[in-house]
């Protein structure tokens, strides 16, 4: 950890945020200008969004789904996908039904398996709902040092796709995010971006991901908090997703980014807003 984020550890949340807002601003400022093409981006609107998150049938479904993962008790205080935003990410995969996804960022598998459920109610364990690649800097399913127990969950991502018959859909890469975006052969309908949330690797993945992205797709990011302010009283900022999307989008890239907002159910912290935020192309 480097001295400023020592520093920023013993500040108060609004004085932390501040001073990694701060390092963010300075990395970002060094990131050398790219180019951003966004042609492949669906034209939707958060209207479009909402319509999914609402679909009765999805009310309907949803409760075996949840008693079913709820089983793997994956840990809810790891830093990653709370249990609302959980539940958003199957609604949008059995929503708008795309036929591969790529998530940026597998952690301890959260976002992992609900994907990867909504892909099985798409018709994903006959191979007929679509795949999933997974990708993560780090083996999350490393055998020996088994990361997933140090932050108290209790079976590898692996085990639990597994356990739910999605082992032939789900992929696992242990790769840098960029890297694997700018050499992967495949393009994908749906990615999610999940993985450091930094402003200067937000703004690089951005368009190496829409060079991976087939026409009519979608980018979710997670971590979006719209103009750099908290979501959850108190709670500490992260300020790269908001900050790449937008240079890139001073710089004329033709992307809009749809914060998700408020959600028909909890999230956390007592609240039920969102940090999902899907990005669509601009008319």
């Amino acid at each position: 950890m480097t001295v400023l984020g020592k520093l920023a550890g013993a500040l108060p949340a609004p004085a932390r945020n501040l001073a990694i807002r701060w390092r963010d601003q300075w990395r970002l400022s060094r990131t050398p200008t790219g180019t951003c093409n966004a042609t492949p981006l669906a034209r939707i609107d958060l209207a479009r969004v909402r319509q999914v998150l609402a679909d009765p049938a999805l009310d309907t479904e949803w409760p075996p789904v949840a008693a079913e993962l709820e089983r793997f008790a994956i840990t809810t205080s790891a830093g990653g996908v709370n249990p609302g935003d959980r539940r958003a990410l199957y609604y949008l995969i059995r929503g708008f039904r795309p036929a591969r996804v790529l998530e940026v960022g597998t952690h301890i598998g959260a976002s992992t398996v609900h994907i990867a459920a909504a892909l099985r109610a798409n018709g994903g364990s006959a191979g007929s709902g679509g795949t999933l690649t997974t990708v993560d800097i780090t083996d999350v399913n490393d055998p020996t040092t088994r990361p997933w127990e140090h932050y108290g969950s209790r079976l590898a991502p692996a085990e639990m796709i597994s356990q739910m018959g999605m082992g032939g859909v789900v992929r696992f890469v242990t790769s840098p995010s960029i890297t694997f975006l700018e050499t992967a052969p495949e393009s994908c309908d749906l990615i999610f971006l999940d993985g450091d949330h930094s402003a200067a690797t937000v703004y690089c993945e951005l368009p190496a991901a829409l060079r991976r992205l087939a026409p009519g797709g979608l980018i979710l990011l997670h971590d979006y908090f719209p103009d750099g302010r908290p979501l959850w009283s108190g709670d500490v900022v992260i300020a790269g997703p908001w900050l790449g999307a937008e240079r890139l989008r001073q710089e004329g890239a033709r992307l809009q980014v749809l914060p998700l907002g408020e959600l028909r159910w909890p999230t956390k912290l007592g609240r039920s807003v969102t940090s999902l935020a899907v990005i669509v192309g601009t008319p």
